[in-house]
């Protein structure tokens, strides 16, 4: 019988239930990553219709998807086509369709790393910039990703525009915002006041929209302000949108440039 009060044995212990319990991890992990990537897409493709405003919402304040059973259908039949955009330092390097971008890359530009691309920038090398191109009332929308920080931590979400850079809807989520407050964003009254915000001047001037504290227009009847309504109690979310929607919707001022031409 083994002398379990030696050292010797606690550390061959403490070995074997580490590379048993490693063991075990690894293989959860890797039977579940096919649910997990399947989740990813259709969260994806929900998020891109939600913002486009194809959604399953009935009363006021509801906010709900396109049900998992149906939004890959939904998905095909509504987002006509899926530009990817090769972009450095503001101009574009390349445009591609979808299939000329699963062909190089092996993935859909709905799943494109949004943080992976922001990352790739920051170190001076080209990014993509994915846009979903949709109808929405009988006009052409594109909706774009955008990411940026909180006051805790991540922020994202997808913004649908017209030709002329005019919101036409929102999707707004987080990773770890306060709730009552920051957590806000994902609310449907703050998602819906984005809708016809303007992004140029008149002059074709990129401006942006800010969520301001203290603005003169709390219902946000005013569309050629560039501002909404800031969420009571959230000034550093509401910055963290802000800062995202200008950045990263800026970004795609070259393409809708090309579009009147």
């Amino acid at each position: 019988m083994a002398n379990t009060d030696k050292n010797s044995y606690t550390i061959i212990f403490a070995i074997a239930m580490v590379i048993v319990v490693g063991s075990l991890l690894a293989f959860t992990a890797s039977s579940l990553k096919p649910n997990i990537k399947e989740n990813e897409r259709m969260e994806k493709q929900q998020n891109i219709l939600y913002a486009m405003g194809i959604n399953g919402n009935k009363g006021e304040g509801d906010i709900t998807f396109i049900s998992t059973d149906k939004v890959s259908e939904v998905f095909a039949s509504k987002i006509s086509e899926q530009i990817v955009l090769e972009v450095k330092d503001g101009a574009i390097l390349k445009q591609m369709n979808r299939d000329e971008f699963v062909k190089a890359n092996n993935k859909e530009p709905y799943l494109i790393d949004i943080k992976k691309e922001q990352a790739k920038a920051k170190n001076g090398s080209s990014r993509f910039l994915p846009l979903f191109k949709g109808e929405q009332e009988g006009k052409t929308v594109y909706v774009a990703p955008i990411r940026g920080k909180g006051l805790w931590d991540a922020i994202w979400g997808f913004v649908a525009l017209d030709k002329d850079m005019i919101v036409r809807g929102t999707y707004f989520d987080h990773k770890g915002e306060t709730p009552g407050l920051g957590a806000n964003i994902k609310q449907r009254y703050f998602m819906d006041d984005f809708y016809g915000e303007r992004l140029l001047t008149d002059a074709g001037v990129f401006k942006g929209i800010a969520v301001a504290k203290g603005n003169n227009d709390p219902k946000n009847e005013d569309k050629d302000d560039y501002e909404v309504d800031a969420l009571a109690g959230a000034t550093i979310t509401g910055d963290g949108v802000s800062a995202m929607i200008k950045k990263d919707l800026k970004l795609y001022l070259p393409y809708f440039k090309n579009l009147k031409k």
